[in-house]
This record gives structure tokens, C-alpha cells and sequence, in this order.
């Protein structure tokens, strides 16, 4: 299956941003828009994910986001992998907050 993917400095601001990262990746940082649901939980909180908008998948990299991107295209809805995950989001100097009161970093 192909998955869309798209630069991450080319990702809409008004985007639903789905990261799939961990808890502590997280609270490391984050876009500060993202909706944080983990790979691990995203089977059983699916119907949070809305799918009447595109949604742009992130993780660190671009592995686990592609896979959960691939999952849902599979669900009939639209997903794209946002290549090259938080380091690249970071790389485009795109926004980032933390949830430790320090500065954000790509964990």
C-alpha cells in the first residue's frame, strides 16, 4: 500500500496532527496543536481519530507513523505519514512545547 507523505514543514497549521509517540517522547516535545494517542493505544481509541479531515500521522522518524498512517487508509480514512517524524518537524523549526516547564527537545 502506498501512504501519502508530506515534508513536515509543509504540514497545514490548522492540521489534525496525530502523534504517535510515547508517553515520555512526549513530554519530552511535541507540537503544541498534536493530539497525542501512542501506536500502542491507537487500535482501541480509533474512533477519537476524526474522519471527516485529513489527519498527518507523526512520530520521531516516520516508522511508526507510516505504519499507523497504512492502518487507517486501510479504514477507509485519510491519513498522511509526515516523513521524517519530529526530528524533521524540529529541523523546519516548526513550534514546540514540552510538558516538563523546560525547552522542548525530540526525544
Amino acid at each position: 500500500m502506498t501512504v501519502p507523505e508530506i515534508p513536515a514543514s509543509d504540514v497545514p497549521a490548522d492540521a489534525y496532527l496525530l502523534d504517535v509517540r510515547e508517553q515520555d517522547e512526549w513530554v519530552a516535545g511535541h507540537a503544541p496543536e498534536a493530539v497525542h494517542i501512542p501506536m500502542t493505544q491507537i487500535q482501541g481509541r480509533v474512533e477519537e481519530v476524526p474522519g471527516d479531515r485529513t489527519v498527518y500521522v507523526v512520530c520521531r522518524v516516520g516508522g511508526r507513523s507510516f505504519q499507523v498512517a497504512a492502518w487507517l487508509n486501510q479504514l477507509g480514512r485519510e491519513a498522511v505519514n509526515v516523513d521524517g517524524g519530529m526530528e524533521s518537524w524540529a529541523g523546519a523549526r516548526r513550534p514546540m512545547v514540552s510538558e516538563t516547564g523546560r525547552p522542548p527537545f525530540v526525544a
